[in-house]
């Protein structure tokens, strides 16, 4: 992404359950609109996950709505995923291919038009080119975290949605996340689902999920 984008993330009235009993999120209302870096925040249980999968198109709300808006167009939740990347601890890759090769293929998954060298790029933007040659199977939980956030960068998307971002990272990884997060808050919004302090005060806004929906958005 090479310039600022209009980029609003919506929710109106937004529900979700699983089954009968379990409750995701319940009845939230919110606008992000413009460059800049929220904070999901809330305790476990609360809808957090369950939010950023939504947005991303990957789960359907019970009721109400989530929109996304690039550009003054909204995109259905279906083709979502050419404008949003997502990192999230569920996302798993290739352990018999190499890092570099996991995201070729991501990338060329996209349909973009030169995959080495946007893969290339966010390997480095995560400072993991110098092992981008080995396999997976050998990356340490840091590595794959790394990894994960290259996968959400690749294609460089107006919308980031980081789940827990400097998860199992050393001090030298959890400055990247710092740098990464500044630089795409400045030409898009980026939204980050945590409970980690450290984490919460990259955002300047805030979104508080109590377990029963909206609790302070600031």
């Amino acid at each position: 992404m090479s310039r600022a984008a209009a980029v609003s993330v919506r929710a109106e009235k937004l529900s979700h359950r699983y089954g009968r009993r379990a409750t995701g999120v319940t009845a939230l209302d919110f606008a992000f609109e413009g460059c800049g870096a929220v904070a999901v925040t809330g305790p476990n249980g609360s809808g957090k996950t369950t939010l950023l999968r939504i947005v991303a198109g990957l789960l359907r709300p019970s009721a109400g709505r989530a929109t996304v808006t690039v550009d003054g167009r909204e995109r259905a939740a279906a083709r979502r995923r050419d404008v949003l990347g997502l990192a999230t601890p569920e996302l798993s890759f290739y352990e018999e291919l190499t890092g570099v090769e996991n995201l070729v293929f991501a990338a060329e998954a996209r349909g973009l038009s030169a995959p080495g060298q946007a893969a290339e790029a966010a390997l480095a933007e995560v400072g993991l080119s110098a092992r981008e040659g080995d396999r997976v199977a050998s990356y340490s939980s840091g590595m794959k975290q790394r990894l994960r956030l290259a996968f959400a960068l690749v294609h460089s998307p107006p919308l980031l949605l980081l789940d827990e971002p400097a998860s199992h990272l050393d001090e030298e990884g959890r400055d990247r996340v710092r740098e990464l997060v500044a630089r795409h808050a400045a030409r898009g919004l980026v939204l980050i689902a945590t409970n980690d302090p450290w984490e919460v005060q990259l955002a300047e806004r805030r979104l508080e999920l109590c377990g029963r929906g909206l609790g302070d958005p600031a």
